[in-house]
């Protein structure tokens, strides 16, 4: 344990913790105050450090750099790819997917941002937008964080947590107060999205079970659904990697491609084949133009309360998905982290969206099911309300809600993983004691907060990490840089100036 990061990062969740409980309505009000003016005046440094990244992932794609391994040049990869891909897709994005996936189509198409947006149809536009808050931009951040961790450790033995990002630039004070701070904010960080992913999840399993059951919704379900995800992801972090966490994984991602395949074959195929291609087209098409767009109509919060609102979130959640891919990532070259990173989820994220969202939105259009005021109204039934429009509704509502369910686990139990490694001083293998600490805290956290009125709180508390941890990823970036320079054993690259010691 790394007395100085462990007890600091449980200081501050306690800290924040007690002032959800005692003033929720205050809290959301002076954290929702202190994220609106971040949006509001640094909203262009969300745009062009996002950009700036992708940016940055895209040239070391096709630099000499791509062929340095993560680790020594013998090593080989301690996972397959079926199992690292299961891995990384269900911490990075399962659970927003499922939550999103229908709901935010569908509130694109009933109010478009754009009055150009006939130009191309509204489901088009409505899939294009849904596709660049989930495309190439957050992948992007993820591999910054985690190929700058996955490379200092595996390559220089560096500690496997967020310090390390900054070796190049401070050297061996990375062992000191600087270092410190970096790892605490990183931890609180995880154990917060973790937390309130983990309280607003048991409201959208509330929803599914009330559908199937008639169950109540009621904090006190929503309560016992925090303590039996929280029970399964403890056993599965405590099992580790290689067992737990690989296997769930593998699990949701084979009943989720089952339940996408079931989806895109009883529902419009056709017609989801051509929204597919159409709004992949579409993405490309205005890349540019939208990767560095401001919104400067007078009035106007569209650009507020989605893409910077995106940004933000990705950005925040980087600690938790870069240290986590970096843990599963030894033996793979530079070139391989970054395809695998970049293209795979990106590929699966916009089938989901197409297969879910595109199908609600033909059932909207044309048989007037009604699911936008579902979604309007919870954003958590949009799933549902979609699956009722095809055949074997009760059977295909019950695998849904347990893919949510297991998504669940697998994001807590990998966020557990995380703050174990970091509060441990990087090691890839803590303390079992310490890994029940964290995982029982997560639980704990979402749970008090949830009776208390304070997870909204805690959740835009959590998100005003985004500014620092935006810097924080540039000076990365730079740093990796610095160190991939300075590496002998790239092919066909002189030795340049070493390491600072």
């Amino acid at each position: 344990m790394q007395p100085t990061v462990f007890l600091g990062s449980a200081a501050v969740v306690i800290g924040f913790v007690a002032l959800g409980v005692g003033w929720p309505d205050a809290a959301q009000q002076v954290f929702g105050a202190i994220q609106s003016a971040i949006l509001t005046h640094f909203g262009w440094f969300y745009v062009l450090g996002a950009t700036s990244l992708l940016l940055f992932v895209l040239w070391l794609l096709v630099s000499p750099y791509r062929n340095i391994r993560l680790g020594g040049e013998d090593s080989e990869p301690e996972l397959g790819y079926l199992s690292w891909f299961a891995m990384m897709f269900s911490a990075g994005m399962g659970t927003g997917l499922v939550f999103w996936g229908v709901a935010e189509p569908v509130m694109h198409w009933s109010d478009p941002p754009f009055s150009a947006a006939a130009e191309g149809g509204p489901v088009r536009e409505a899939l294009r937008l849904s596709f660049f808050h989930w495309g190439l931009h957050p992948w992007a951040v993820y591999i910054v964080f985690g190929l700058s961790i996955a490379y200092f450790h595996f390559r220089h033995e560096l500690p496997l947590a967020p310090r390390s990002l900054l070796y190049p630039l401070i050297g061996k004070r990375i062992h000191g107060p600087i270092g410190h701070a970096v790892d605490i904010l990183a931890t609180v960080g995880t154990l917060f999205g973790v937390a309130t992913s983990l309280g607003l999840g048991a409201i959208q399993i509330n929803a599914g079970l009330t559908r199937l059951s008639g169950l109540p919704q009621a904090e006190m379900v929503q309560v016992v659904i925090i303590a039996v995800i929280t029970a399964v992801a403890t056993v599965s972090v405590v099992t580790g990697v290689h067992r737990g966490i690989r296997l769930l994984s593998r699990f949701n991602i084979g009943l989720a491609g089952v339940l996408m395949l079931f989806v895109f074959l009883a529902g419009p195929t056709v017609y989801l084949i051509k929204l597919f291609i159409s709004s992949t087209g579409a993405y490309l098409q205005h890349f540019v133009s939208q990767s560095l767009w401001l919104d400067l109509r007078p009035g106007s919060e569209w650009q507020f309360d989605w893409t910077l609102f995106y940004w933000s979130w990705w950005i925040s959640w980087s600690p938790f998905v870069g240290v986590f891919v970096a843990r599963i990532s030894r033996g793979r070259t530079v070139g391989e982290f970054i395809l695998a990173v970049l293209l795979v989820p990106v590929l699966l994220t916009f089938l989901w969206l197409t297969v879910f969202g595109g199908t609600a939105l033909h059932s909207v259009i044309f048989a007037e099911s009604g699911i936008e005021a579902v979604v309007q109204d919870n954003a958590s039934a949009g799933l549902y309300a979609m699956l009722d429009q095809l055949p074997w509704q009760a059977l295909t509502s019950v695998l849904a809600t347990l893919m949510v369910v297991v998504f669940f686990v697998t994001s807590s139990d990998s966020g557990s993983l995380v703050d174990d490694m970091v509060t441990s001083g990087g090691h890839p293998h803590p303390p079992k004691a310490q890994r029940i600490f964290w995982a029982v805290a997560e639980g704990t956290v979402a749970a008090t907060l949830l009776l208390s009125g304070g997870l909204q709180a805690l959740r835009t508390a959590s998100l005003t990490s985004g500014l620092p941890m935006t810097a924080f990823l540039l000076i990365a970036s730079w740093g990796l840089l610095k160190a991939l320079r300075a590496d002998e054993q790239v092919a066909g690259i002189p030795s340049r100036k070493a390491l600072r010691d």
